[in-house]
């Protein structure tokens, strides 16, 4: 298989974390798709995600699946023994909530916020900006900090009783905001302790190593 990514961006980095979680790092090549050219735009890349967004996992058949909870989903299930996205409906139902709920309110929030708020990925791939729309999702974002810090004062992981892919979204979306300078506000201190545990995580720890290109440094990015 091979997985369509960006060492840096933070979506990417939902689906690398959940390799690692699997332990299938060996049956997977990435292949890198430079975000500040804007190769996620361009044809070639568009013929294998009409979405133009990272990160896409492409099969052995050469069929693809885009979108991070939809890859999650298939690699979770490839040994039979789901660990990441729940074993009972009702596991799968809080994981699967937990999970969109971790993209509207936090991960997304601050994509947009990125997009239209920042320069973004620069004018070459910025084609339309709406900076006040930007500042209203960055505010979301923070809203967003504060409701998974109530949550996480009454349990240890976002969704079920263990790590699972709604923790992963959380990570992705604390990742971004590390990347664009909004911290977690000051008074969210189970959020605070949660992101510091959850970076010693070796899937979370060795994240942007494990799919680096062999080449100076790039800017920090996002995916979209």
């Amino acid at each position: 298989m091979k997985v369509h990514d960006w060492h840096t961006g933070p979506y990417p980095a939902r689906v690398r974390i959940a390799l690692a979680e699997k332990n299938l790092q060996s049956r997977v090549r990435f292949v890198s798709v430079d975000l500040w050219k804007g190769e996620h735009k361009q044809p070639g890349f568009l013929a294998l995600n009409y979405s133009g967004t990272l990160p896409v996992l492409e099969l052995e058949d050469g069929s693809c699946i885009a979108e991070c909870t939809a890859i999650t989903q298939y690699l979770d299930a490839l040994d039979g023994t789901p660990t990441l996205t729940g074993t009972t409906p009702r596991e799968q139902g809080f994981i699967h909530m937990m999970n969109k709920r971790a993209e509207i309110e936090l991960l997304d929030a601050v994509s947009v916020y990125f997009h239209h708020g920042t320069p973004g990925l620069g004018p070459d791939v910025e084609l339309y900006q709406n900076a006040e729309w930007g500042l209203r999702q960055r505010d979301k974002a923070v809203r967003g900090m504060r409701y998974f810090d109530t949550v996480l004062h009454q349990q240890p992981f976002v969704a079920v009783d263990r790590f699972s892919m709604a923790d992963i979204a959380v990570i992705g979306g604390l990742i971004f905001a590390e990347l664009v300078q909004l911290p977690i506000p000051a008074d969210c201190a189970a959020l605070r302790a949660w992101w510091a545990d959850m970076q010693q995580r070796p899937s979370v720890r060795d994240r942007v190593a494990m799919s680096a290109p062999a080449r100076a440094p790039e800017p920090v990015a996002a995916t979209r």
